[in-house]
Formats: C-alpha cells, structure tokens, sequence
C-alpha cells in the first residue's frame, strides 16, 4: 500500500511561503506598532530642522538605499521583468510617495496623537479590497471588532477636533493600505530588494515634489534631527517595511493590519511622556475601545469541543434454536 505523502509548506525568514494564511507573528508586529508609534515623535522633532516634504524624501531615501545596499551585499537576486519593475514603481509612488507626503504634513498641521490614529485606519480601509481582490471573507466577529475600532478611532479623534491633519492622514492610510494590497503583486521578487527600489523610487518622486513646492532643501542638521532621521529611515521605516511586506504575504490582511490599532496607542502614549499632549477623557475612552477591539481580532476562537461518539448499543443476544439442547445438537 503506497504511503500517503504529507503536503510541504515552504517557509523562510522573509515570509515566501505557500499554503493557507497564517497568524502574523506576534512579537514581529509588536516591534512594528511600537516602532511605527514612536515614529509620529520622530518626525514632530525633525520637522523643528527641515521642511515637510523634504524631510519625508530624505527618509524614504535613505531606507531605501540601506535596504538596496543590503541587498547588493548579500547578493539577492534583482528583478528580472519589466512588469515587476512596472509594480515597483507604482508601489513607491502610491506607498511613498502619497503616503508620506500626507503622512508628515499631517502631524505637521495637527497634534501627534491626532495623526497616529487617522493614519493607522487600515483595518477599516482594506476590509473590502481584501474580499475582492483576494476572496478573504470576514466573520461575523471580525467585523463587529473592526466597527468597534472605528468607534475607538472617532472617540479619539474628538478633541483633535479633525481638521486638515485628520484628513491628511486619512489619505496617508489610504496610500498605506493600497500598497500592503500591491506588495501582494510581487510575490515572485525577493521583498528586500523590493522594498529598497520601492522606497528610492518613491523617495526620488517626492524631491521632485519637494523641490517644486518648498525650494531648495534648508535643513538644520542638529544632533535631534539627524537621530530623527536614522530612526525613521533605518528602523521605522527600512527594518518595519520588510517585516510588514514579508507579513502580508503570509497573513490575512484584515488579522494582520488589525495590529496597526495598536500604533496610535504607543503614539498617544510617546507624545504625552515626552511631547506633553495630555490625553483627554474623550481619547482615553477610545484607547480603551481600540484595544477591546484589537484584542477581538486578534484572539483565536475557542477550539471546537472534541466529538464523542455515544457508547454503541449491546449486541442483541442471537435468536434461541428451540431444537438445541445443552450437551450436542439435535
């Protein structure tokens, strides 16, 4: 009898793997929502030095050389088809450039709590684009979480009072979202290399824009803002990009991007321990709301209780020969 052979799933530290989705990886995401958070004090302190869009080109430039220059170093393999660069290109225009433009300007024109929350919005945002480009259904649970969390963000947002920060970073988490769906598109190309020419391609587009909107570059290179800039370019954004990127291509997008509720908390969080943004009791009460949610999505049903078949009936006892009689037969 031939010996049934047990499907491979084939995995490696940068999230190539096949088969059915799995949970993101908890410790990976922690490290992501805690540095993403702490990267809206980031750019509040490096926009003391350097004009907005600037500041934003300089940080996905230099993520992105680091990253290519990684790349270049281990010897990864380039993208070989022009429809992958195609992907590239418009991936680094939507998740760069639009992103960050939007994403920088918005705690620019309003408080840093504010901008967290409106730009971490992508559990709300990829809900039906991941139905129908991807067929991932949602369940009745989930939905209610992620309604949850949306009442969690507006009661947040309530004392920022809205504005054209809030809807700066909305469209920043708009962007955001459309590029965790294209990275999906280059599944065939190695998401470091991939991540690096996004960023630079990205990062060059928005000097362009940069340099026709604020003129020269008039940057106060101070000990602040050049300790900024390294953390948000090399770890909030080089180190956090390939593990986000490498997620989404072995997550489900509504569990994995359901982690970025937590973004706002570390935010908020960063902003009244070292920027002075003092909570109201509105925010509180939507950080509260937030992380009921979170927890929601993130928590795994209860397994299915073991089946237990029932004790099958005794035998009925054979039918009596009225012939037989004890000691022999007939």
């Amino acid at each position: 009898m031939a010996t049934p052979v047990t499907p491979v799933v084939a995995s490696d530290p940068l999230g190539r793997e096949s088969g059915a989705p799995r949970p993101p990886r908890a410790g990976r995401m922690i490290w992501i929502t805690a540095a993403w958070g702490a990267c809206f004090v980031a750019i509040e302190w490096g926009l003391r030095d350097a004009p907005v869009l600037w500041y934003a080109a300089l940080r996905a430039l230099l993520a992105g050389a680091a990253l290519v220059a990684l790349g270049a170093t281990q010897r990864r393999p380039a993208p070989a088809a022009a429809r992958d660069w195609a992907w590239i290109t418009v991936l680094g225009l939507v998740n760069v450039t639009v992103a960050f433009a939007a994403m920088f300007a918005g705690v620019d024109t309003g408080a840093t709590g504010t901008a967290a929350v409106f730009a971490n919005a992508q559990p709300l945002l990829i809900l039906v684009p991941a139905w129908w480009l991807y067929g991932e259904k949602l369940s009745a649970r989930t939905s209610a979480a992620l309604g949850l969390g949306f009442i969690g963000l507006v009661l947040v947002a309530v004392p920022g009072g809205g504005g054209s920060g809030a809807v700066l970073s909305l469209v920043s988490a708009a962007a955001v979202t459309a590029g965790t769906l294209l990275s999906r598109r280059l599944r065939g190309v190695d998401v470091v290399v991939f991540t690096g020419w996004h960023l630079l391609v990205g990062g060059a587009a928005l000097a362009v824009v940069a340099a026709v909107a604020e003129g020269p570059a008039v940057i106060v290179w101070t000990p602040r803002f050049v300790l900024a800039l390294l953390f948000l370019a090399l770890v909030g954004t080089a180190a956090t990009t390939v593990a986000w990127f490498a997620e989404a291509r072995r997550s489900r997008l509504d569990t994995l991007t359901a982690w970025t509720f937590l973004t706002p908390v570390v935010g908020i969080g960063i902003g009244f321990a070292v920027l002075g943004e003092r909570p109201t009791g509105w925010t509180a009460a939507g950080l509260v709301v937030v992380l009921a949610a979170t927890w929601i999505v993130l928590r795994r049903p209860a397994p299915p209780a073991p089946h237990r078949p029932t004790d099958p009936a005794p035998a009925a006892d054979p039918p009596v020969d009225p012939h037989y009689r004890s000691g022999g037969a007939r």
